[in-house]
């Protein structure tokens, strides 16, 4: 009796050592509240993570974003309709170079525009849209001029058109920055800005050097 006795309360004390050592469980913390700012004339409130979650605006497309990525995917295009010409009609080699980077620029941002349409269900345009309107964009004569040139007459002439062309893309990306809604498009009008200035740029550099 006593060696039972004596196993039962090793047996006891061994059970409490094995509770005694398992941590105990871990308390969950109060949620941190988030502080949204109120409109005008309200005051601002907290709300917990899943509401605040709920409050980040998803970007939306207005009629402005729309018109301005249809219109450019056909300023574009023209864009690398004249860029073509250049290897095999241009007398100078930085022009070539010129045209060969507005291609690797504007060929991506035709395919971006063209998936983004699709996205929001809008129409793509087809390579027989009309132009009438859009800043900057060359004349059938114009681009016969230009085909039919070549040499220093060609770079002149493909200067003077893609300057007049960069400017009128610009002039298009100011109006939906001022007009659209969606951030994805606000980034692409601020791109085609900086990256089509640098280019006027540089092409009336070489504009005044070719006379």
């Amino acid at each position: 009796m006593r060696a039972a006795l004596l196993f039962l309360a090793a047996a006891l004390s061994l059970t409490a050592c094995s509770a005694g050592s398992e941590p105990p469980p871990r308390a969950s913390g109060p949620t941190v509240p988030i502080i949204v700012p109120g409109r005008p004339g309200e005051d601002a409130r907290t709300v917990g993570p899943a509401e605040a979650a709920t409050l980040v605006p998803t970007p939306t497309a207005n009629a402005a974003d729309v018109k301005y990525v249809q219109d450019m995917i056909v300023h574009h295009r023209q864009a690398l309709d004249m860029a073509d010409l250049a290897p095999a009609r241009a007398r100078s080699v930085p022009l070539k170079g010129l045209a060969s980077r507005i291609a690797d620029s504007q060929g991506p941002e035709i395919q971006f525009m063209t998936s983004w349409l699709q996205q929001q269900g809008q129409r793509v345009p087809d390579h027989h849209t009309g132009h009438d309107g859009m800043p900057g964009m060359a004349a059938p004569e114009q681009l016969e001029a230009l085909r039919a040139a070549s040499g220093q007459d060609f770079d002149r002439l493909f200067l003077d058109l893609m300057i007049a062309h960069h400017r009128g893309a610009i002039t298009m990306s100011e109006q939906v920055l001022g007009a659209g809604s969606h951030i994805k498009i606000e980034e692409l009008a601020n791109e085609v800005s900086v990256t089509q200035g640098a280019e006027i740029r540089r092409m009336l550099e070489m504009r005044a050097a070719a006379g």
